[in-house]
Order: structure tokens, then sequence, then C-alpha cells
């Protein structure tokens, strides 16, 4: 099961670093693209619903002052804009800035194409199996890490 684990490890390493390439997303960062699409995402499906940076710190796993510093260049780009909530002063919520989108387009049609081109290689009915076993995958790897800080956290206890 070792030399599996280190196959799928090693597998896993190398789609991360070839997906998060500069080249494929050079207009602007790999984690300012992948918040563009999530939030393009929110607000063309759930228009009524308003994210937060505690709501995308856990949809993407990264840091607050990380996602602080990637919303703040973003701000400054004019790619979002930040509203405090009237109801909680302690909620602000990010709002795709939609005049922007041709910036986040031109990226996201860079990756497309990417995509298009291992679709057409693998056909669809591999590309259909490959969304399952990733999704499959993802949710799994959730649940452990999930599971790994709960047991950290009543060890510390």
């Amino acid at each position: 099961m070792s030399d599996l684990n280190e196959q799928l490890l090693d597998a896993w390493v190398t789609l991360s670093t070839t997906v998060n390439n500069d080249r494929l997303v050079s207009e602007m960062s790999y984690n300012e693209s992948i918040l563009c699409n999530i939030l393009y995402r929110s607000q063309t499906l759930c228009p009524s619903t308003k994210l937060t940076a505690t709501d995308l710190c856990r949809e993407t796993g990264m840091l607050k002052s990380q996602m602080n510093r990637t919303l703040n260049a973003m701000e400054q780009k004019g790619l979002i804009s930040k509203e405090r909530s009237l109801a909680d002063k302690r909620q602000v919520y990010i709002t795709f800035l939609e005049d922007n989108f041709p910036a986040y387009q031109k990226q996201h049609e860079k990756l497309l194409t990417l995509v298009d081109a291992i679709t057409t290689q693998l056909g669809a009915q591999k590309t259909c199996e490959a969304i399952t076993l990733l999704r499959t995958i993802s949710t799994i790897a959730g649940d452990v890490l999930r599971t790994q800080k709960t047991t950290e956290r009543e060890n510390e206890t």
C-alpha cells in the first residue's frame, strides 16, 4: 500500500503544480483567479447569497492572513468590492465586480482551453469518470483532514 500511496501523492503533486503554473494564470495570481471563480459562480448561481472572507477561507483552505492580502490586492485592482453588513457590522461581504469580468474571463478561457484539450484526449466517458473520482477524492480528503484536526484538538485538551 505504501508504494500506491507514493504514486497517488506524486500524481496529485504533479497535477497541482501543472495547474498552479504562473503561465496558465498570468494576468492575476492563482489565488485571485480561484477567488474570482468562486465569487462569480456564487453570484451567478445564487445572487442572494453574500460571501464573506470567512466563507472564502472555508471554501479554499487559505489562511486568514493570506485571504486578507489577496482580497486587498483584488480590491486595489478593482476586481472586487467590500461592503460592511448593515445588520452585523462584523460581517464584510465580498462582491465580484462584473465590470472587470473580461480580466477574469481571459484567465478562465485560458484554463478552459487546457481542460478542453484534456477532455478531447480523455473522451467524454473518462472525463465524467475523472470528475466523479476527483470530487470523491476531494470529499474524502476534506473528511480525513477534519477528523485529524478534531483528533489533534482533543489530544491537546
